[in-house]
């Protein structure tokens, strides 16, 4: 009896699974469908690129390169990705293993300041951009995002799980604190580190609202901005609205594929 029951969870799970990727599915094969086939039969007649080639092609007749919006995201997305994992680290290794005044007023500051959303800062923000002179400029989408206060949590946490004992043989043996950062805590707290990364690159990537404020230039927009302004004049083309929906999301997906152990790993320590 507790086979079948089991089994049932299983099979449970398994179609629930399905329908909650299939949307997904369903776009991604849609945007290879031939137009007048996009709301037929799930399977197309025939795979075709031409929204891809469309929406590649509107881009650049508006004057909106394709290719210089996607290296934009990728660079702001790598960078920022960077910057909040070695701030993190620093700041988590800070409040986690060094004893200084205050330090318990900095921790529940972070946790408290993790409470409010984030467009709450978006206007004092703006002003501190524009008063420094980065509006319209790379810099301006980067710098706001480079610390997490969620990745202080997270990194703070970890580092606390980690036995005294090995930071104490390093420094028996000659180690400073950053050598101990790279070398003991942080590949001691792999799992923390990629879901860090994993999540930061992922809000980044599709971050849309702060470029819309702070860039006007369309050779510094990151691609999830030029897709947003592609939608609002070609709309009505659902097929290249599709394409442009895979291009964005599919990075985000090989990410996720390539860190997935990490991301579980992760998740368990985080209900943990």
């Amino acid at each position: 009896m507790r086979k079948f029951w089991t089994v049932t969870l299983y099979v449970v799970l398994f179609i629930a699974s399905v329908l909650w990727i299939y949307p997904y599915i369903w776009m991604v094969v849609a945007s290879f469908k031939p137009a007048n086939e996009i709301y037929g039969q799930f399977l197309p007649s025939r795979f075709t690129l031409e929204h891809y080639r469309f929406i590649l092609e509107a881009a650049d007749q508006m004057d909106r390169s394709f290719m210089l919006a996607l290296g934009n995201s990728i660079f702001i997305s790598v960078i920022v990705t960077a910057g909040v994992l070695v701030t993190s680290a620093l700041v988590g290794f800070s409040l986690s293993r060094l004893a200084f005044k205050g330090r318990n007023l900095i921790f529940n500051f972070i946790i408290f300041q993790m409470i409010f959303p984030g467009f709450m800062f978006i206007v004092p923000l703006y002003v501190l951009i524009r008063n420094l002179g980065l509006i319209d400029t790379r810099t301006a989408v980067i710098l706001p995002s480079l610390v997490s206060a969620w990745g202080v949590f997270m990194f703070t946490q970890s580092f606390r799980a980690v036995p005294n004992e090995y930071l104490e043989a390093a420094k028996m043996d000659g180690a400073n604190d950053i050598w101990i950062i790279r070398k003991v805590l942080v590949p001691l707290t792999s799992s923390t580190a990629s879901i860090v990364g994993l999540f930061t690159f992922i809000g980044i990537w599709d971050n849309f609202m702060w470029p819309l404020i702070v860039v006007r230039d369309y050779t510094k927009m990151p691609l999830s901005v030029l897709l947003a302004s592609f939608n609002m004049q070609y709309g009505s083309y659902l097929g290249p609205v599709l394409a442009g929906s895979v291009l964005q999301t599919m990075p985000m997906v090989v990410i996720f594929l390539i860190l997935r152990k990490y991301f579980l790993q992760g998740i368990s320590m985080s209900l943990k």
